[in-house]
């Protein structure tokens, strides 16, 4: 298992519909990956769970990834929530 810690930057500015591109982002990789923030911990690929995880500007977030793609997918979503 991989993990990193991100700053998340602002997704509107830079998503149309943030949310569901994050969990699109998510969905491309046979890994499980999560969000973990202030002791919520929430699959990736979970639309409700991204929704109700609601990442949002400087929020510190820890991006797990576990699987054969693991690389690949935890550089995937640290590049959507910090570009």
């Amino acid at each position: 298992m991989l993990k990193k810690r991100v700053n998340v930057s602002d997704l509107s500015k830079n998503h149309e519909n943030p949310i569901a591109e994050l969990v699109q982002v998510a969905c491309r990789y046979d890994s499980e990956i999560t969000l973990e923030s202030d002791n919520r911990k929430i699959n990736a690929k979970s639309i409700m769970g991204v929704m109700a995880f609601n990442p949002s500007e400087n929020m510190a977030v820890e991006i797990g990834a576990d699987g054969a793609d693991e690389q690949d997918a935890l550089v995937a979503l640290e590049t959507f929530l910090v570009s």
